[in-house]
């Protein structure tokens, strides 16, 4: 029996005019936006439709922008094609869009839950300070070691281990360059600094944990009617009484995404479904196995693939 694993894309997929084609096509989709703008008090469907990029690409603006987007698409591909999922995952920020799917949390509690955590994490660390570099063809206790050497007494740690032979860091700009160096010097000569505002999950951002952490206790998780894949540990958690620990947690440690997806294939998972901007999971999932059925939804076109 196929069992199919619903995939939520995280910052870094957001794009000017994502969600146009569902709102537009689809009054489901619309409402879903509507009700976003409500919960934030201001027009983030107008910001997504139409930019500015510069405006999206801030933070505080991406996360609430791609869940949004993401909980449209993911509404229109459950009223048009029936398609349900054994499991969810998501990629940091989409972890909330993949409990949004499960019930644990409402959409209009999630976006602005992220929006304050987009705002903690823009906050933790001066611009400049912090960087994040994508290395590639490296094995994850290479660059551990190498990682250790470039500290220096500053940090610098994986972020994500995303796929075979891709693995982001994040620290501090000098020692994430210090890596870079380091790395070439011993034949890694694949490495690519990413256009982030600030370092994500690394030790840098506890001040945003902390922040997240009062914000969450605050917020009721409603029972998960499906498991979701926890970034933290990747292994399926249902139990709603863990999900506000995993998710403080998250903000701090590595995306383990790649652990992640195998978790699910030994699952029985044979198809995954990228719902919201982009094909980042979509790709990845190919690196990490090229027997799966893929697919992606993040406008009409991808509904009628997977309808």
């Amino acid at each position: 029996m196929n069992k199919t694993a619903f995939l939520f894309p995280g910052q870094g997929s957001q794009y000017t005019g994502m969600g146009r084609d569902l709102a537009s096509n689809f009054k489901v989709a619309s409402q879903t936006f509507e009700e976003a703008d409500d919960a934030l008090g201001f027009k983030l469907s107008k910001l997504c439709f139409d930019g500015p990029e510069d405006d999206l690409r801030l933070t505080f603006n991406t996360q609430p922008a791609i869940l949004t987007t993401s909980i449209a698409a993911l509404r229109v591909v459950q009223q048009e094609t029936g398609l349900s999922a054994d499991c969810v995952a998501g990629h940091s920020l989409g972890e909330y869009s993949a409990l949004v799917c499960s019930g644990a949390f409402s959409l209009s509690n999630a976006v602005c839950t992220v929006r304050s955590r987009g705002t903690f994490m823009q906050e933790a660390v001066p611009v400049g300070v912090g960087a994040m570099a994508a290395m590639l063809s490296i094995e994850a206790d290479q660059l551990a070691a190498i990682c250790e050497e470039a500290a220096q007494g500053e940090i610098v740690s994986p972020a994500n281990f995303n796929s075979p032979g891709q693995i982001v860091i994040a620290g501090h700009a000098s020692a994430v360059n210090r890596v870079i160096e380091l790395a070439k010097a011993k034949g890694f000569r694949k490495s690519m600094l990413l256009p982030v505002s600030a370092p994500f999950h690394c030790a840098l951002m506890q001040t945003a944990a902390d922040r997240l952490k009062e914000v969450l206790s605050l917020e009721t998780v409603n029972p998960l009617t499906i498991p979701v894949i926890s970034n933290v540990e990747a292994t399926a958690n249902q139990n709603a009484a863990r999900v506000q620990e995993l998710l403080v947690t998250q903000v701090c440690a590595p995306v383990r995404w790649e652990q992640s997806v195998n978790t699910m294939i030994a699952s029985g998972i044979t198809r995954f479904v990228e719902i919201g901007p982009g094909k980042v999971l979509t790709g990845l999932v190919k690196r990490i196995n090229k027997e799966m059925s893929l697919a992606n939804v993040e406008d009409s076109a991808g509904i009628k693939a997977v309808a």
